[in-house]
């Protein structure tokens, strides 16, 4: 079972990068992979048990539970649905810590998940560099563009 865990630092208040991620549904608005993004049932995007149904760029569709969320640890727990990708058991955390040197946040992004043998290498990094390096980078432009 691999695990990918991926962190960085974001030059940014602890409760401002909270406050874009801890929006369940809010990813279509900063990830660069994702094109559009709804909760069913119109449930609250910060309600445990809710799920996302979101459409990647190139047209995938995938679907992901909220599992936990804590406003108090800043973080948040989730798995994967419904995926065209081969994970299987895929379940992440997101935790942010404060950086006080600086007011800054510590991210990290991690995961684990199954996968056939013969892909296990090409989806680590789909997931580090694919999907969790690039939610770094678009949250730090992100923040950065505000900031501007």
């Amino acid at each position: 079972m691999p695990t990918v865990r991926k962190s960085t630092v974001i030059d940014s208040p602890l409760e401002t990068v909270w406050n874009v991620l801890r929006d369940f549904n809010g990813h279509d608005r900063w990830h660069p992979a994702i094109a559009a993004s709804r909760i069913e049932r119109k449930n609250p995007s910060d309600m445990v048990g809710c799920v996302r149904a979101f459409r990647l760029a190139d047209g995938s569709e995938l679907r992901e539970r909220l599992l936990a969320l804590s406003d108090l640890e800043q973080c948040f727990t989730y798995c994967l649905l419904d995926t065209p990708v081969p994970l299987f058991n895929y379940v992440a955390h997101v935790r942010l810590f404060p950086v006080t040197d600086g007011n800054r946040t510590f991210w990290e992004w991690e995961s684990r998940f199954d996968t056939p043998h013969d892909r296990r290498e090409e989806l680590v990094e789909l997931v580090g560099d694919g999907i969790y390096a690039a939610g770094f980078k678009a949250i730090r432009e992100n923040l950065d563009s505000r900031d501007a």
